[in-house]
């Protein structure tokens, strides 16, 4: 962390505090949503007169405060250090994921679903402006770093076309076989319904009398 007081000479601006620490690739992943997540997170650990200061940048976080309150600096100083011990292991939430992956919502929840993106738990907020509050699945950002250094999202595409062609070319075979049911029922019923019909014959062989 570099921390320092400096004063804005020519200008009436009061002297400040500054602080900022590095913030690794391997906890933005790249993304600018992750960024947004990530300081509203240290925001939250904050108390509320101090939530303001903290800006995230890819590959930095900074804080800057007047001078005159270097007590509060310091508090949030501490609390943005302690939290940067595990920023890498902060889970990863659902916008972030579909962000990092370059993914669709519905790409999500059904790869969620069938076991290919593995959820390491689920997490309630309360959003502004809702009355109820939201419970959704987070990631580790591990597993979403392999997902995406290994372009699983590219592989699980195929598949899913796969698994669709399969199961129209299934279908209409299924289709196929109910018209032709249909068909042959049909058939057999015109002729259950419908007059009896003579053999060729049939009056010469009745008048022989062969059936008495």
């Amino acid at each position: 962390m570099l921390s320092r007081a400096t004063t804005n000479q020519g200008t009436s601006s009061a002297p400040e505090l500054i602080a900022e620490w590095p913030l690794p690739p391997s906890a933005t992943l790249g993304s600018a949503v992750r960024v947004k997540g990530i300081e509203r997170e240290l925001r939250a650990r904050l108390p509320w007169a101090l939530r303001k200061h903290p800006k995230v940048e890819i590959g930095r976080i900074a804080i800057q405060m007047p001078e005159g309150e270097v007590d509060a600096f310091e508090a949030a100083s501490a609390i943005i250090s302690e939290t940067l011990k595990d920023i890498e292991d902060l889970p990863v939430l659902p916008r972030e994921a579909e962000d990092i992956l370059t993914i669709l919502a519905r790409e999500r929840h059904k790869w969620l679903k069938d076991g290919r993106l593995r959820s390491v738990g689920t997490r309630t907020v309360k959003m502004r402006g809702r009355s109820k509050a939201v419970t959704f699945h987070v990631f580790h950002p591990r597993h979403i770093e392999d997902v995406l250094d290994r372009d699983l999202p590219t592989l699980w595409r195929e598949q899913d076309a796969q698994e669709v062609a399969e199961n129209r070319r299934r279908g209409a075979g299924k289709a196929a076989l109910t018209r032709a049911g249909k068909g042959k029922g049909a058939k057999r019923t015109g002729k259950e319904e419908g007059p009896a019909s003579k053999l060729e014959g049939w009056d010469v062989f009745e008048e022989e009398g062969l059936l008495r």
